[in-house]
């Protein structure tokens, strides 16, 4: 006769996953590391790596004479522009004195061309009644204001003076940080898998009928 095997009744349970507030404190820490080390990476795009690959300056407003537009804090990225590229609208970088480090970043409102060919701009502040004193001639002229970010000029301020190694090591700081919890992460599920695996399920016992063989053994009468 033939034997039917008894079904399994006794099956191991699903593992449950992890719940609790020490992996939700966790995954908030990861969250805020990372969140963190996207925003100083970003900073530092901004505020260093692109204007060096460029060319360009990083500049900080100091002064409310280009509010609303411009207030202070806001960073500005000046790119070296061609005097005959620059046109009115315009947001122009020019040295008060020819040769001095001390610029004013303000509007073009009009240009002038002499006989000679040569160009000189007046430019005003958006936020002032009136134009600069002087026209701009393009010996003074720096560049044309590229792109800015709000309230990042006070990060250049910081970035560029005599702590200019502040920026990158933060961010070589909150990378590691995040490298070491992804890590740590991923070895803590392993672990938890591996014990998961090791764990032993519900024993069954097979019973036995009056032949004497286990349940489930295929045998023939003759």
């Amino acid at each position: 006769m033939t034997l039917t095997p008894r079904p399994d009744s006794t099956r191991r349970p699903a593992p449950r996953p992890r719940t609790g507030w020490r992996a939700a404190l966790h995954a908030i820490a990861l969250g805020l590391s990372t969140g963190l080390l996207l925003a100083v990476v970003g900073v530092a795009l901004v505020v260093i790596v692109v204007p060096k690959a460029t060319g360009s300056t990083p500049l900080t407003v100091l002064t409310q004479s280009m509010e609303p537009t411009l207030p202070p804090g806001t960073l500005l990225v000046v790119r070296p522009t061609p005097v005959d590229d620059i046109h009115v609208g315009d947001v122009v970088t020019y040295q008060i004195a020819s040769g001095q480090p001390e610029v004013v970043s303000h509007r073009v409102v009009s240009i002038a061309t002499a006989s000679d060919g040569s160009r000189s701009f007046v430019l005003k502040g958006d936020n002032n009644a009136v134009a600069d004193a002087a026209a701009v001639v393009p010996a003074q002229v720096r560049g044309v204001v590229w792109y800015s970010v709000p309230g990042i000029g006070w990060v250049n301020q910081l970035v560029n003076g005599s702590r200019s190694w502040l920026v990158p090591t933060i961010a070589a700081v909150l990378l590691t940080y995040g490298a070491v919890m992804i890590i740590a992460g991923t070895v803590s599920e392993s672990r938890r898998r591996r014990r998961r695996a090791r764990r032993p399920g519900p024993r069954h016992v097979a019973g036995y009928r009056r032949t004497g063989q286990p349940h489930g053994t295929v045998s023939s009468a003759g």
